[in-house]
């Protein structure tokens, strides 16, 4: 397995297990992986009537920095300008749009340890 591969496949992990963990909070997932020319969204779910455009970070390690540091203001004002436009594309109205971040870590041994952080922005 090549680097790409196995970055990409711990990434599907997480996504995993970060779906698992929202819908058991109640949320209803919309879609996974939408893309489009501005980005792409990993998750993006429906809470009551919020829209929740979801990161998700996965380690294994903090080498390479804890999966918050990820998240630049850059990087939020795009996720929320995704969920503007996807909202846009499905022609629907929910009553606000909510950027979360899901952290899971992944170790070498045992469960992986998630944190759910909400309203980032």
């Amino acid at each position: 397995m090549t680097t790409a591969q196995a970055r990409r496949a711990i990434g599907a992990y997480g996504e995993d297990v970060a779906v698992r963990h929202l819908t058991g909070l109640g949320m209803v997932l919309l879609e996974r992986n939408w893309r489009c020319a501005d980005g792409e969204v990993d998750v993006l779910l429906r809470d009551g009537a919020t829209l929740v455009v979801c990161e998700v970070k996965t380690r294994t390690s903090l080498v390479a920095g804890t999966p918050h540091e990820a998240i630049t203001d850059a990087k939020l004002a795009r996720l929320r300008r995704l969920g503007e436009r996807w909202v846009l594309e499905r022609g629907i109205r929910p009553d606000g749009i909510r950027v979360d971040l899901v952290a899971v870590m992944r170790p070498r041994r045992g469960a992986a340890v998630v944190e759910h952080v909400r309203g980032l922005c």
